[in-house]
């Protein structure tokens, strides 16, 4: 669910979209909504991330999806390293608390590795590195399901009442908000879906301005809730410091243990990229959901974290793409292994 960081300008350090990600926080500081007005962007942000998943839905081809099972140990390992692995390091860095992090930001920390991986961005570094892209295609999709149950079910386990007390309703509320739009989109493909094909941007635009109100609804609660003399500069590098490790703990994971496990370098590749990054879009609406007024620092560890994870990605995508000569890497979009065609 993140843009494509190989279109960026090479002189441009920062995603474009991070940038306005950092201007919609300013603007929650400065002009932050209240009263009816926050009542507005709430409904809004709400409405905007079920059309996401809606989109998200009818973009994906159910072929894809059956056909994707058959490489069921590879999307097991990408589960595991994201449902498993993550979280058991979450759990390793609440040792880190109070002396570096404070527990809001220990707890944003941890849920950022509850959140399921993304689809986009795992498809495009794949692509970039030529690894197995429809393999790519379905474990980001996998992840993404299952990170509408799983998700908020794991919050509750090891977050208990710092997730804002976590309760059937809020479960509901989840379900009612990403997985039934998404049904719905798969339910309405048949129609729907050759009308996205045609007009690709239309999932873009939705993804960047539904993400854009979510961060704004949640940073003006935040604001009005007065928690952000919690985070100082001191607080904040410390953790952009662990973000660093958790990050280069996955990725050396996830390529050696595939190694370990047998699978082939198209394959190691994939698992890569998919199994260590984590969605903004799917974690944001979760986090407004479980954190309440305290959603702006629970999403601020994970915010960091998807910069974190596109330029260091990015860089890592090049190099391994350098490493095996295009006429005997797996093209992008072909079918390899999983028999699925590439997505949108």
């Amino acid at each position: 669910m993140s843009r494509r960081t190989m279109s960026l300008p090479s002189w441009l350090p920062v995603d474009p979209y991070i940038l306005a990600l950092l201007g919609t926080v300013v603007l929650a500081a400065l002009l932050p909504a209240s009263g009816r007005a926050a009542d507005v962007a709430g409904g809004a942000s709400t409405g905007a991330v079920a059309l996401l998943f809606f989109l998200y839905g009818a973009r994906l081809s159910t072929r894809e999806a059956v056909d994707g099972l058959r490489h069921w140990r590879l999307h097991v390992t990408v589960l595991a390293a994201t449902f498993l692995v993550f979280p058991l390091l979450g759990l390793a860095a609440r040792g880190l608390e109070p002396r570096l992090l404070t527990p809001e930001l220990s707890s944003g920390l941890l849920f950022l590795c509850l959140v399921p991986s993304t689809i986009q961005s795992s498809i495009a570094f794949t692509s970039m590195a030529r690894g197995n892209v429809p393999a790519a295609i379905c474990a980001g999709s996998f992840s993404s399901i299952a990170g509408i149950v799983l998700t908020p079910l794991l919050a509750a386990i090891v977050l208990g009442g710092r997730a804002g007390g976590f309760s059937a309703d809020s479960l509901l509320r989840i379900v009612l908000q990403l997985l039934v739009p998404f049904v719905a989109g798969q339910l309405l493909r048949r129609w729907v879906g050759g009308f996205l094909t045609r007009h690709k941007k239309v999932l873009g635009y939705v993804d960047r301005g539904s993400i854009l109100l979510v961060v704004y609804t949640a940073f003006s609660a935040g604001m009005n809730a007065g928690v952000w003399h919690q985070v100082t500069p001191v607080r904040l590098g410390a953790l952009l410091l662990v973000e660093a490790a958790l990050l280069a703990a996955m990725l050396t994971l996830t390529w050696y243990g595939s190694e370990r496990l047998g699978f082939e370098r198209a394959d190691r590749v994939a698992i890569q990229f998919a199994g260590s990054k984590k969605s903004l879009a799917a974690g944001l609406p979760m986090a407004t959901v479980l954190f309440g007024a305290h959603a702006s620092l629970a999403v601020l560890p994970l915010m960091l974290f998807h910069q974190m994870q596109l330029m260091v990605c990015a860089v890592i995508a090049k190099r391994r793409g350098r490493e095996v000569p295009a006429e005997v890497a797996p093209a992008p979009g072909t079918r390899v292994s999983v028999g699925a065609r590439s997505a949108p």
